[in-house]
């Protein structure tokens, strides 16, 4: 994320937005993503925001870094037991050794990233994954880019828009999940994940 507008924001607003998504148990999504994960996975939660994903994956035996370019979102992922936080942006991933991973989450991150960035990011990813990575990425549906209520940088996919991404950048995306759900700004909006693997 090199938004600076957008960075404010979560850091004003990290112990809001770790209440909005607070859950007690992995979601749907992530228990199969962990489910494919071999034992004791190296993971990096890119975006990590407060910690919830990499908390559950680190309290599932995973070795677990979380990333994320606000220092609001870094300090509450750091409270999560045996999480390996720091603030560090999606460029930060030009620095990662080849193969360091065997899987990348990038749940609703990447899509604060400018759309023309998105192919080098997912190319950078697609480095670091270890043969037969997984990577996982949710983005909300749509097209171009836009600032919400709040100030946020968003920019939207169709699922054509990711797959090609992925083909290009080597991975192979698996099924597709869609849903609808409010955000941080109070306003519902359609999304799409998958999760690719090298």
């Amino acid at each position: 994320m090199s938004d600076s507008v957008t960075i404010d924001v979560y850091d004003m607003r990290a112990g809001e937005y770790a209440e909005v998504t607070a859950s007690d148990a992995p979601d749907a999504t992530l228990s199969a993503f962990m489910a494919r994960l071999p034992d004791k996975a190296r993971v990096l939660d890119l975006g990590c925001g407060p910690g919830a994903s990499a908390g559950f994956m680190a309290q599932a035996g995973h070795d677990v870094e979380a990333w994320d370019a606000s220092s609001g979102m870094v300090r509450l992922a750091q409270e999560k037991p045996g999480v390996q936080a720091r603030q560090a942006s999606f460029d930060d991933l030009a620095q990662v050794d080849p193969q360091s991973f065997d899987a990348v989450w990038a749940n609703f991150s990447l899509l604060h990233a400018p759309r023309k960035a998105m192919p080098r990011h997912i190319s950078e990813i697609a480095r670091i994954l270890k043969p037969g990575g997984l990577f996982h990425i949710a983005v909300k549906s749509g097209s171009g880019e836009k600032r919400d209520k709040i100030g946020r940088l968003y920019s939207f996919y169709t699922q054509d828009d990711i797959t090609g991404l992925l083909l290009d950048a080597g991975l192979t995306p698996g099924e597709y999940q869609t849903g609808r759900d409010r955000g941080l700004d109070g306003s519902l909006s359609d999304w799409i994940s998958v999760t690719a693997h090298a």
